[in-house]
């Protein structure tokens, strides 16, 4: 298997899986400051230049959240998915979805702004509006939670990864603010030696 991999980039997400599943694969790093994500070998991997792409033999993916899902059912001995037929495979699909479709993309939006110059920045409004539906989401998400170290079950699961990860920007944004329940997860999930070794250099 071949990972292309950018660090700060949603590639970190599946390589963290990676290291979790302690399977071997080829991490091909790519320079995005010097648009290495655009060259015609890379264009022949990912049309669109963007991060990350997962080649396993005949089958070439380039959404994190995909990749997730395939390397987790790849390796179903290694546990980090709930048995097909099982009553926490659903909401394992469900927690999945959620950091990703719902979660994230309002994360990225206060990201954004704070990376816009004073002059274009957002309407006092806008602001407010995006931090009510960031509270109502991770309301959603620390009821979920329900005071138990996992999403699913009583185990680590991929979709431990894809929330965390995702979580962990937010908190590092500070935005997880009334929700200590959702920072003490983070906390724990960042200290897993997979973390260390998917974030180092």
């Amino acid at each position: 298997m071949k990972l292309y991999f950018a660090p700060r980039t949603r590639a970190v997400r599946p390589r963290w899986l990676l290291e979790e599943l302690g399977v071997p694969y080829e991490l091909i790093r790519l320079d995005l400051a010097r648009q290495e994500n655009t060259t015609p070998e890379y264009l022949a991997v990912h049309p669109l230049g963007e991060l990350p792409a997962l080649v396993d033999g005949d089958v070439t993916l380039l959404e994190s959240l995909a990749i997730c899902l395939h390397l987790a059912d790849r390796f179903p001995e290694k546990h980090l998915a709930p048995p097909v037929g099982s009553a926490e495979r659903g909401a394992y699909y469900g927690w999945m979805a959620f950091a990703e479709l719902t979660l994230d993309p309002v994360v990225m939006t206060f990201y954004r702004d704070m990376q816009t110059p004073a002059e274009r920045a957002p309407s006092d409004e806008s602001v407010e509006r995006h931090r009510s539906r960031l509270t109502a989401v991770l309301d959603v998400i620390q009821k979920g939670l329900g005071g138990r170290e996992f999403l699913v079950g009583e185990t680590f699961t991929a979709a431990d990864v894809v929330m965390a990860s995702i979580l962990h920007l937010a908190n590092t944004l500070m935005l997880l603010g009334g929700h200590p329940e959702l920072v003490a997860y983070v906390r724990r999930h960042s200290l897993r030696p997979a973390v260390r070794r998917a974030v180092a250099g």
